[in-house]
């Protein structure tokens, strides 16, 4: 940059902060805005592959995420009612060999705090608490920001980090299209004692069925199971992490599932549950100079486990293109130039894995064989994550305007 902008984030997730915590990292005066009056993410689990990885190792947390999280020997496919199992692909030490970095699971809560904590070490104060964001203006090439109860302020760019709700977004952008998908989530964090050994196998498993699938593997150095699934049911419209469900109605969305299935269910303290909603992939991220980050621009559904690792790549490539370019319009371009194809095409396998996953043909039991023969043969496995997990977004060169 021909000088030093004044940077503005709201949101204090982990996309803004890994966002923080790059450009803070290449010299850059940056100060986050987080309406949240502790920072404290929801518990539950996310997969890291090898292309969000290269970001957190690339800002020196290595050893960090090392501790906090667990690396899975591979992953596997499990049929819905009779446990017929089918390797997906190997991760461990074949992916530390293949890709120079391994695949991980961690707990979110865990890899925000590490995240906070870094940020908090590079420039004590950035981050700003109990600020929830109101309103943007733009005028003289600044971008002025409102606050409830809180004092306005002003950068030279701001950059909006303020995940599916985003009100940067509704703003600027317009609240834009949103379907509900006619499928439920659940969610829960399971405590390893609490399931019989068999159970905490370190891998992680996809169960396929007609109408749903669920989704298990260890987090926090393995002493949590973290369980997820997705049903089929128009009854929940409800978009939120923290809606608390029960064990029974979790029990009773999946009859006939294997008794792995139920078993992992009955042991979840407490199960939550939400609505899917869709969103198109927008097509511009970019208004004079306020740009959108992570779920604010490509909200994801949960089905190619890439949500925050497409908002780490995000952090990565808007901080190299900051580094890289003169002015703060030729970097904001490069940014959604290089990143809207890139989060548009997981997106949409996100979409296409909603489809595979709960395939009617899965009901019967040949059939199924012949379905995960033809969906999981290992070209189709390489095509459909090559592209993700081979991509390092600290290195690709960055596309000018």
């Amino acid at each position: 940059m021909r000088h030093d902008p004044g940077i503005g984030i709201v949101g204090g997730g982990i996309g803004g902060l890994t966002a923080a915590l790059a450009l803070l990292r290449k010299g850059h005066d940056v100060t986050v805005f987080e309406q949240a009056a502790q920072l404290q993410e929801v518990g539950a689990g996310l997969q890291i592959s090898p292309n969000g990885c290269r970001v957190l190792f690339d800002l020196g947390l290595e050893a960090e995420i090392r501790a906090i999280c667990f690396e899975p020997e591979g992953k596997e496919i499990r049929l819905w009612n009779t446990g017929d199992t089918w390797k997906l692909f190997d991760l461990g030490v074949e992916s530390q060999a293949r890709y120079g970095v391994p695949y991980i699971t961690v707990h979110r809560n865990d890899l925000h705090q590490v995240l906070v904590k870094a940020v908090e070490a590079a420039s004590p104060g950035t981050i700003r608490l109990d600020h929830r964001f109101t309103g943007v203006a733009q005028r003289d090439g600044q971008v002025t920001l409102s606050f409830h109860d809180k004092p306005n302020a002003t950068f030279d760019v701001v950059i909006g980090a303020d995940g599916v709700h985003s009100k940067m977004r509704e703003l600027l952008f317009g609240a834009g299209p949103a379907k509900f998908t006619g499928i439920v989530a659940w969610r829960g964090v399971i405590p390893a004692e609490r399931l019989p050994e068999r159970l905490t196998r370190p891998i992680g498993t996809n169960w396929i069925g007609p109408g749903g699938h669920v989704i298990h593997y260890p987090i926090r150095r393995g002493e949590l199971i973290n369980f997820t699934s997705v049903i089929e049911r128009q009854d929940w419209k409800t978009e939120s992490w923290t809606s608390a469900g029960t064990n029974q109605e979790y029990h009773d969305d999946y009859p006939g599932w294997h008794a792995d299935v139920h078993a992992y269910i009955a042991a979840i303290p407490q199960p939550f549950k939400w609505a899917l909603i869709a969103r198109p992939p927008m097509q511009n991220w970019v208004n004079g100079k306020v740009a959108l980050l992570g779920d604010a621009c490509h909200p994801s559904l949960p089905f190619l486990a890439q949500g925050a690792v497409m908002a780490l790549e995000d952090a990565c490539i808007l901080a190299r293109a900051f580094e890289e370019f003169d002015t703060i319009d030729e970097a904001l371009e490069s940014y959604q130039r290089m990143r809207i194809p890139r989060t548009t095409r997981a997106v949409e396998g996100a979409n296409a894995n909603a489809e595979r996953f709960h395939n009617p043909t899965l009901a019967d039991p040949e059939g199924a064989q012949r379905y995960v023969d033809a969906q999981w043969a290992p070209d189709q496995v390489v095509e459909r994550y090559s592209w993700l997990f081979e991509y390092d977004p600290t290195r690709v060169p960055l596309e000018a305007a």
